[in-house]
């Protein structure tokens, strides 16, 4: 398997089953919450198991910056060598350092492409109902929620193929001129346009695999910002 190959097989949708929503920003009155789809870290490790094999891939995890915990993940390439991304989390509202470990390790996972999909999902407003001190989406309201995960996975997506590495590629000049460009980019659809661009995907493609990453993550951060409501 390639590793194009591999990096598609991770990076496809989950099923419907796997879904989650959990909710971001609420109204003042918290009548309405703004619902954020996600899978478990458990649905990321069954991932995983079935692209690379059990023994195909690997983690651990190392103290970070002011408290937060890095997750490195390893896969092993079709060579036999071990390719390694990471990325980190800080202590969640609840179960501090488990939530911190779980969000770490699924972070580190979208580096390879997992559920990476799911930032293009859209986060609809939806009503909201108490429980207890927390909130819950109520039930028909996740069943809206679903239909437009199903619906946008039925759109599908481009495979990501190999792209034939330019002559005179100026690497650093291309990455500032991208990350400029990225930044200039204030809406949701002005940063999906510019992304999908054919001509975007192959200079992004130029760069070391970790400004690609670099590149994306600021990308996905862009995206959510885009989406708050005014």
């Amino acid at each position: 398997m390639t590793s194009f190959e591999l990096f598609n097989n991770l990076s496809a949708p989950f099923p419907i089953e796997f879904i989650e929503w959990r909710i971001g920003s609420t109204t003042g009155d918290k009548s309405k919450g703004m619902a954020l789809c996600y899978v478990d870290a458990r649905a990321v490790m069954e991932r995983l198991d079935s692209a690379c094999n059990p023994g195909g891939w690997q983690c651990n995890y190392s103290q970070g910056v002011g408290g937060s915990i890095i997750c490195n993940i390893g896969l092993r390439m079709q060579e036999g060598d071990w390719v390694w991304k990471a990325d980190g989390a800080g202590a969640t509202d609840v179960e501090g350092e488990k939530g911190a470990l779980s969000d770490a390790f699924k972070r580190a996972a979208v580096r390879w492409g997992v559920g990476r999909y799911l930032y293009d999902l859209k986060a609809p407003w939806v009503e909201i109902q108490p429980r207890g001190k927390s909130y819950f989406i109520p039930d028909h309201e996740v069943n809206k929620l679903n239909s437009i995960h199903e619906n946008f996975v039925k759109k599908g997506r481009e495979p990501v193929k190999a792209v034939q590495t330019l002559p005179n590629v100026d690497a650093k000049e291309l990455y500032k001129s991208l990350q400029a460009t990225l930044r200039s980019k204030k809406t949701e659809g002005d940063l999906k346009d510019w992304i999908n661009q054919s001509a975007v995907k192959g200079q992004i493609a130029q760069l070391p695999p970790n400004w690609q990453d670099t590149l994306r993550t600021d990308y996905q951060e862009s995206l959510a910002i885009a989406r708050e409501p005014v």
